[in-house]
């Protein structure tokens, strides 16, 4: 019987692989893109329907919420129906309702949508960070893992230069409209080249005709009459139990990479959801298109400083190098607490949002490809769904803490928020026993 599982992590990293992983990737792009729409839209939202800006506090947090049970419907589908199977559904509902926000007509109905949007937004993620681990040998899993869910801050970028490039041509609703059906069309092109996770199908045995087709393209010379086991998913198909996420040997990391996911949440989305409308308030006076430009600034230094980490980690290991990242990023919100924000000291601001978004993504997104480590074959991607989706808690509060923060003491307390979650990451990761080895050791 064959071994699939180590059969891809001592085999080579096929080109056929690395196209698999750009098409994950390319799909993480639009969810990243799609969870920030809103946050570039907020201001002209907020003209248009003559509201403040608190009253979108609800609104924002709507995704966020949806997201925390998509992730856990999402990792469990996963692990039961296959990762390719539920990336593409994950795509292809937030798509659709991403879509039907350039139709609503007041707060009520932007939250609902943005709830159900969320749903499927939650469930891409873990998805992605699993399909793709199954699909790299191991020596390269921490890096190709990282580069799918830095597509994250991609999308995010893209998000701020297409906002401030539309809004104030064509509106918000134009910009909805076009963030809907773009990943409808790629969707609809990924359901017929991305294949499912080999790891998956090894425990599947009626798919075995389609894993060998999968592993001949990879470049595995396999026979029609060979058989497979996965001894990650104990040799059966039973699969997605979350209550094999509190056994004893995984409790401790389990609840530690609760704790880590959800406070680097609350500080980056504080980061996606307010940063626009901080910057373009009144007491502080960037224009829309700058304020744009800082959240995409935030997003660009985390796709540099997320795969820095990756390499990082590859290097000397995950405990060291999230530890480190996560006390640089206490450290650069405090300064940015002190930070004058205006017009006059835009270059400043811009170093300063590049940098604290490396940091911070440096951590967010490495922290996929340490929960992929962490959980075996057969619950990784409820393993990856759980830790995340709970850690939505973090993401859904960020709406409200960032808004306390801005109204009961502007950019200084808001900043400090940001230092405060960032201290409760790096205590988490230091509880974590089961970190991903570096190649110096």
């Amino acid at each position: 019987m064959i071994d699939v599982a180590r059969l891809i992590d001592e085999g080579r990293f096929s080109s056929y692989q690395q196209r698999l992983v750009a098409a994950a990737a390319l799909l993480i792009v639009l969810d990243g893109a799609d969870n920030q729409l809103l946050a570039n839209a907020i201001p002209a939202m907020m003209r248009d329907w003559n509201l403040p800006r608190s009253e979108f506090a609800t609104a924002s947090a709507a995704a966020p919420f949806g997201m925390i049970l998509g992730g856990l419907l999402g990792g469990v589908l996963g692990d039961r129906i296959g990762r390719s199977a539920a990336l593409l559904g994950s795509v292809t509902g937030f798509a659709a309702l991403t879509a039907l926000v350039a139709v609503v007509d007041g707060l009520t109905s932007l939250t609902i949508v943005r709830f159900l949007a969320g749903i499927g937004l939650g469930g891409a993620m873990p998805n992605a960070a699993a399909l793709t681990a199954e699909f790299v040998p191991q020596r390269q899993r921490p890096v190709a893992v990282t580069l799918t869910i830095v597509c994250i801050p991609v999308g995010g970028v893209l998000a701020g230069l297409v906002s401030g490039a539309v809004i104030p041509g064509y509106g918000w609703r134009t910009l909805f409209a076009a963030g809907g059906v773009i990943p409808l069309v790629l969707a609809a092109i990924c359901f017929k080249m991305l294949p499912e996770s080999p790891s998956f199908l090894a425990g599947v045995r009626a798919r075995w005709p389609e894993l060998r087709r999968t592993l001949r393209r990879m470049g595995h010379d396999v026979e029609d009459a060979a058989t497979f086991v996965d001894p990650a998913s104990g040799g059966h198909a039973a699969r997605g139990s979350i209550a094999d996420l509190f056994a004893p040997s995984l409790r401790r990391d389990t609840l530690a990479l609760i704790g880590a996911f959800g406070s680097c949440l609350l500080a980056i989305w504080m980061a996606f959801l307010w940063i626009p409308a901080m910057l373009t308030d009144p007491a502080v006076g960037f224009p829309q298109p700058q304020a744009s430009f800082a959240l995409s600034l935030f997003n660009f230094g985390g796709v540099a400083g997320a795969l820095a980490g990756a390499l990082l980690i590859q290097r000397i290991g995950s405990r060291v190098a999230l530890l480190t990242i996560s006390a640089l990023a206490v450290a650069c919100a405090l300064v940015m607490a002190r930070l004058p924000l205006g017009p006059d000291t835009w270059n400043l601001v811009a170093v300063m949002f590049t940098v604290s978004g490396a940091l911070l993504n440096a951590v967010q997104a490495t922290m996929y490809a340490l929960a992929a480590h962490v959980f075996p074959t057969a619950i990784r991607g409820t393993g990856v769904g759980a830790t995340v989706a709970v850690g939505r808690v973090g993401n859904v509060a960020a709406s409200y803490v960032g808004s306390w923060a801005l109204t009961s003491g502007g950019p200084p307390l808001y900043f400090q928020m940001w230092a405060a979650a960032m201290a409760v990451v790096f205590l988490c990761l230091a509880a974590i026993r089961r970190h991903i080895g570096g190649s110096r050791a």
